[in-house]
């Protein structure tokens, strides 16, 4: 049997064919723009799904089961959409409007979830009973699978990580609070972090960094400077780590998972200048216990098709 994962993006609606395995066999991507109501996203997702089968060779009745990861609040039971951040997608039937078209059984799920989903079963997951997954990207995502299941709280909500407070009365959120992990280590704080140290430091090699990008600060502006010595680059990736280090050492003091997996785009970063210095602080901060039972903190291995992956794997696991 194959399966389907969909994902819905702020900018893009990206959908995926998937084997028994795990393995990406498709995709198919189109602009969320072209969306403009809610019936036209479940027949959008259908058409997807009929253009996935007919470019594979597979028929619709093979595809066992369809999954779709939503950046917001989903009610699972029902497959409702009960709102989303950055989309205007509230109080949507998702599931009963998808069945005016196809027949398969549709599982809606948080897209932070599906990543950890997609990571957990064949990614940096594996061989993991506890498992967190942490997205750094325009904010900053999570997933936490317990035992095999993902953890959703007693209102569906858990994992929603990036708001947690880790500066008290710091810098606004758009959630409302201030003070978001989020507002201090996604790639969006980074662009900040890094906008702020070349105001300050207006000869320094970033800003030549920058300037060499037509003046576009990027989430690798820092860390270029930083490989070419310059210290105003090295100082925004230290605070940087710092701001990652004290979230990721709160998740780990709280579940002591297994293993803690770090995706995004800043994830992709040199070791030595991420994630080696991120794990030497991390076990320095956190609580202290048996080495060999330590979290290991490593980075995401799926990249981008996460969340398609796991949207997938929804269903296969379901049955």
């Amino acid at each position: 049997m194959k399966y389907v994962g969909i994902d819905v993006g702020g900018t893009n609606l990206k959908a995926g064919l998937v084997d028994e395995s795990g393995l990406l066999l498709a995709t198919t991507k189109m602009k969320i723009a072209r969306i403009d109501n809610q019936e036209n996203l479940a027949w959008t997702m259908a058409s997807m799904i009929q253009d996935l089968a007919e470019a594979t060779g597979t028929g619709i009745s093979e595809i066992a089961s369809v999954g779709v990861g939503v950046p917001g609040a989903v009610e699972i039971r029902s497959g409702t959409v009960l709102y989303t951040c950055n989309l205007p997608l509230r109080n949507v039937p998702l599931r009963r409007l998808f069945h005016r078209y196809l027949p398969q059984p549709l599982y809606v799920e948080n897209d932070g979830n599906c990543a950890a989903v997609g990571e957990y079963f064949t990614g940096a997951g594996r061989n993991s009973k506890r498992f967190v997954t942490v997205t750094l990207g325009t904010g900053i995502g999570g997933g936490i699978i317990h035992n095999g299941r993902i953890f959703h709280g007693s209102n569906g909500m858990a994992g929603e990580v990036g708001h947690m407070t880790i500066v008290h009365n710091g810098h606004p959120c758009p959630c409302g609070r201030k003070g978001c992990w989020e507002q201090y280590a996604s790639a969006s704080a980074l662009k900040r972090l890094t906008r702020e140290a070349m105001d300050r430091n207006p000869d320094s090699i970033l800003c030549q960094v920058v300037a060499e990008n037509e003046g576009n600060i990027s989430g690798q502006s820092a860390f270029i400077a930083a490989r070419r010595g310059d210290p105003v680059g090295q100082e925004v990736c230290r605070l940087y780590i710092e701001y990652l280090a004290a979230g990721i050492v709160n998740l780990i003091n709280i579940f002591q998972p297994d293993t803690l997996a770090i995706g995004g785009g800043v994830s992709n970063e040199d070791d030595a200048y991420l994630l080696h210095p991120l794990q030497q602080q991390v076990e320095r901060e956190s609580i202290p216990c048996n080495r060999d039972k330590r979290t290991r903190v490593v980075k995401a291995q799926l990249g981008n098709d996460a969340g398609i992956i796991g949207a997938a794997l929804l269903g296969k696991k379901k049955r």
